[in-house]
């Protein structure tokens, strides 16, 4: 047994002599690497060949001599394992067959890639928020980097955009609603798509691609017919409009009603759609009026005998008869006595942008955002007589539609029009004419996305038709600035032509309000109580109510024979309190004073009474003039009786 022990490793080793063998048959290259060098190293026995076998990976490898070599750089996207056949033949016999494997090994050296480059998406506005609308198989990328994880964002191209959307994770490119959508403030929304395949921005190798998203808001049938212009408007509702007319009586008019505020129109509230409307009265009808279901003309079948208020309730319907809206139709038949229809204007003016088709209303030069409403006012209709109808006599470029004005052909450069429009009354053959200056310029059209224009209806009683509240900004800041001028000198005319009467009528009583004060004219006195210095005036006492009174320093009595030498008509008179015993008022004695003034004593009921005295003072001037000239004693009424009292 020791023997064979000793034999074996002979054996063998003679036995590895007779064959091909290689020093290792797998391994692993990271693609795309070149490999320069020996891949590995072929023991081939004397007497024969080593070849690369049909088996091989095709121009994968090579032999030089006895080694291998790898003949291409490996890529593990077209090639996950490369391998080699080799054969040892002796003359055509195959010895030995022998099998290398290499692996290769995966590297991130592919970017990721969107399968477009540009997608479009329609997306209806009434759809649900937190919808997928975009699932993630049709969004997300590929990349062939096995080990690779991709990270998505989405980045707005239009500004807020993505208020409305974003993707369900950074690895899950699903893209939700997230914000209810409207139509007419968003239509189109567009994003860039980015992905990368390393989670940190600034890691390498990291590869990015990029894609577009278009995404256009589909409108949805979510409003009725809106019958214009509308008393107000938003992108969700519109306050429809009432219309109303008058007709003669006993006159069945041609042509078609015209209405205050404009015929009777209707669009879809949803413009995106505009289904086509269609018109029928619902409710008071007698026969006497018709409407066109396509155009909503209301017709005359019949004259009107008597006055008559018609109250019509229109509907507008969508053709598909999804939604329907309804309106008020007010028709006045009244007398008519045959007045001339005339224009309150005799020119208005009107502006149109330039480039503007056929069938675009000329408006308002005074209010650009509202028509140009041409009437012509008969005074026996205060509101409006649907009788009257409008024509333009001399300019195809426009054309009437009720009171409005429309362009008929396109309207390319900058200039302007004249047009006379004619208001005939088709009851009484009565005409009147006015003139139009239209103005095509270049000026800034209304947003396609606002709601149908706003306009008011009529005032009833106030002639021309009112205006919305877009009225309100028809006047420039210079121009209210000129009107504020004007009213201010208007008011400061008014307040001098005040004054200049103020000082007419009041200008000596408004003297003692200056700053001088005017020099003291003579006292003169109506009341002949003032006496003469050297004369003194005996009064009687008057008659108060009860309660003693105060009197200040009397003055003695005048002498007897100073009162008896008086003239009898400066002789003092007593009043009396018809038929009492004395009257019950104060008798004032006045005295001029040498150093100016009057001196005033006034007596109680008794004798024995006090009295109060009081110096009225005056310039010495005066009182000077005074003592020359003396003083007249007035005398009361009542001549004196039993119980007065003198002093």
């Amino acid at each position: 047994m020791g023997a064979w022990a000793l034999l074996l490793p002979l054996l063998m080793a003679t036995a590895q002599a007779q064959v091909c063998s290689v020093n290792n048959t797998i391994f692993e290259v990271q693609e795309n690497t070149n490999q320069s060098g020996p891949l590995a190293d072929i023991y081939v026995p004397a007497g024969q060949q080593v070849t690369l076998g049909q088996s091989s990976t095709p121009y994968a490898f090579r032999i030089q001599g006895t080694q291998l070599f790898l003949n291409v750089t490996p890529d593990y996207e077209e090639n996950t394992m490369l391998q080699a056949h080799l054969e040892c033949r002796s003359g055509d016999t195959v010895v030995t067959q022998l099998r290398v494997l290499v692996f290769v090994l995966d590297i991130n050296d592919n970017a990721p890639q969107f399968p477009f480059e540009n997608k479009a998406k329609n997306i209806s506005e009434d759809t649900k928020v937190n919808t997928i609308v975009i699932p993630e198989t049709e969004l997300e990328a590929q990349d062939l980097d096995k080990d690779d994880i991709l990270f998505y964002a989405l980045q707005e191209v239009t500004p807020g955009a993505s208020n409305f959307f974003s993707l369900v994770g950074t690895n899950l490119p699903a893209l939700r609603l997230d914000q209810p959508l409207d139509f007419y403030s968003w239509q189109k929304m567009t994003f860039q798509l980015l992905v990368r395949d390393t989670q940190e921005e600034n890691a390498e190798p990291s590869h990015r691609a990029a894609a577009t998203l278009d995404l256009h808001v589909w409108p949805a049938d979510l409003r009725p017919p809106w019958f214009l212009p509308c008393g107000y408007s938003d992108p969700y509702v519109c306050i429809n409009a009432e219309y109303h007319g008058a007709v003669p009586l006993g006159h069945k008019l041609p042509a078609p009603l015209v209405l205050r505020p404009g015929p009777v129109r209707a669009v879809d509230g949803d413009q995106g759609i505009s289904q086509r409307i269609l018109y029928s009265i619902m409710q008071g009808q007698d026969g006497t009026f018709a409407i066109d279901a396509d155009s909503g003309n209301l017709t005359m079948t019949r004259s009107v005998p008597s006055p008559k208020t018609f109250t019509l309730l229109v509907k507008g319907e969508q053709a598909d008869r999804a939604r329907y809206s309804v309106t008020r139709v007010t028709i006045e038949a009244r007398n008519a006595f045959g007045s001339l229809p005339y224009f309150p204007k005799s020119r208005y003016y009107g502006r149109v942008a330039r480039g503007s088709g056929a069938g675009v209303e000329v408006k308002d030069a005074t209010a650009p955002s509202l028509p140009l409403r041409i009437w012509a006012q008969d005074p026996d209709f205060p509101d409006i007589n649907s009788a009257i109808t409008y024509r333009i006599t001399n300019n195809t470029n426009f054309r009437m539609d009720g009171e409005t004005m429309l362009t008929t052909v396109l309207l390319a450069d900058e200039t302007v029009f004249y047009a006379e429009v004619e208001a005939n009354n088709t009851v009484t053959t009565d005409t009147a004419t006015t003139v139009v200056e239209i103005q095509v310029l270049e000026w800034e059209k209304p947003s396609p996305t606002e709601p149908p224009q706003t306009g008011g209806g009529s005032t009833p009683g106030h002639g021309e038709p009112s205006i919305s509240r877009a009225e309100d900004r028809r006047f420039s800041v210079v121009d209210m600035a000129a009107l504020g001028g004007v009213l201010g000198a208007l008011l400061l005319l008014a307040l001098i032509a005040l004054l200049t009467l103020l000082h007419k009528h009041y200008g000596q009583s408004l003297k003692c309000c200056s700053g001088k004060a005017p020099d003291r004219q003579p006292l003169s006195f109506d009341n002949q109580a003032f006496v003469a210095p050297q004369e003194d005036n005996w009064a009687p006492a008057p008659r108060s109510s009860p309660g003693p009174t105060r009197a200040v320093a009397p003055e003695p009595p005048e002498p007897p024979s100073a009162a008896a030498a008086r003239p009898a008509s400066e002789s003092p008179e007593v009043a009396r309190d018809g038929g009492g015993p004395a009257a019950v008022r104060s008798i004032l004695t006045k005295e001029r004073r040498p150093e100016g003034g009057y001196k005033a004593v006034w007596f109680g009921e008794d004798i024995g009474a006090e009295a109060d005295v009081v110096v009225l003072n005056t310039p010495a001037s005066e009182a000077a003039r005074a003592a020359d000239s003396g003083s007249e004693v007035s005398s009361d009424d009542d001549a004196p009786g039993a119980g007065s009292t003198y002093v």
